[in-house]
Formats: C-alpha cells, sequence, structure tokens
C-alpha cells in the first residue's frame, strides 16, 4: 500500500491528530510538509497558511490523496510514528524480538521473518495500550519496510477486526 492509498483510507481524525502533533511538537516539519504540498500544487505557502486551521487541514488531507504526494505522506507518517508514538513501536519491537534503541529505532536489520504468534501477541497489547486506529497506521507502514511486507503482519491486518483505517 502507498502512502496515499493510506491517506485515501485513514479516518480524518487520525490525520488531525498527526498534524496536531506536528504543529505542537515539530513546527518545522509541519511547515516544510505544507510548503512542499503548496508548491506540489503551484500554490503558495502563504496562500494555504491564511487558511482557517480545520481548512488547512482538510486540504493537507486531500493532497496526501494524490499519488504525487506519496514521497512526503510517507515521511510524514514515518516521523510521526518514530517521534510521537515511541512507547507503541516500543511494544512492537519487544514483543517480536526486533531489537531497538530504546525509543523504538531499529538498530541493525530487520529480521527477514516474525513469528506469527508473537506478532499476534504483540498486536493485541497494544490494541489494549492504544488506539486501534494508530496500532492499523503503525502495523501497514512498518510492513511497508520490506517489499511484499511481512506474511505475519500482513495475515493479522487482513484477519484482526480490531484493525482498521477507518
Amino acid at each position: 500500500m502507498k502512502a496515499h492509498e493510506i491517506y485515501q483510507k485513514i479516518d480524518p481524525a487520525l490525520v488531525t491528530q498527526m498534524l496536531d502533533w506536528f504543529r505542537d511538537n515539530d513546527r518545522n516539519v509541519y511547515r516544510s510538509a505544507v510548503s512542499t504540498l503548496a508548491q506540489s500544487r503551484k500554490l503558495r505557502l502563504a496562500f494555504i497558511q491564511k487558511k482557517p486551521l480545520p481548512d488547512q487541514y482538510a486540504w493537507i488531507l486531500k493532497t496526501l490523496k494524490m499519488r504525487t504526494s506519496d514521497t512526503i505522506g510517507e515521511h510524514l507518517l514515518q516521523a510521526w510514528l518514530m517521534a510521537g508514538n515511541q512507547e507503541l513501536l516500543v511494544t512492537f519491537c519487544d514483543g517480536v524480538g526486533i531489537e531497538h534503541d530504546g525509543n523504538g529505532s531499529v538498530t541493525g536489520e530487520l529480521p527477514d521473518e516474525l513469528d506469527a504468534a508473537k506478532v499476534k501477541e504483540s498486536v493485541d497489547r497494544m490494541v489494549e495500550k492504544f488506539d486501534p486506529k494508530v496500532v492499523t497506521l503503525y502495523l501497514i507502514v512498518f510492513n511497508l519496510q520490506q517489499p511484499g511486507g511481512w506474511p505475519a503482519v500482513t495475515e493479522i491486518l487482513e484477519k484482526d477486526d480490531r484493525l482498521s483505517l477507518s
């Protein structure tokens, strides 16, 4: 699944949560993303910035749904998950046995295979502690890190009714 496809399926409230996090914690990333998206649509940044915040967010989401926004869209998802959801990442990495730096950033190589039972246990733990939509988003983005994804992650995303972006 490409980033624009994720944004086509995602609950807009989750995008609002992500954008709010950037505005509160890393305004430079927010400004850079809006600027890049505006340039891709041949608009000036000031045009977007003059809009009320809900309108900015709606425009950003509309633009992220476009195939041409895949790179910036994926970057935003990764940055938000890595910086704004570290406890979730740690829970997953610890559960499936992936070495990390204590903040969820993988140290070394990702494994070629993941144990399906450990993935299920980790997902159960994550859904108990975190918003299932954020868990779903993380698993989708994590699965993009290997061509074709990991079968155990793909299977749980397809079969677990708790995991949905909408």
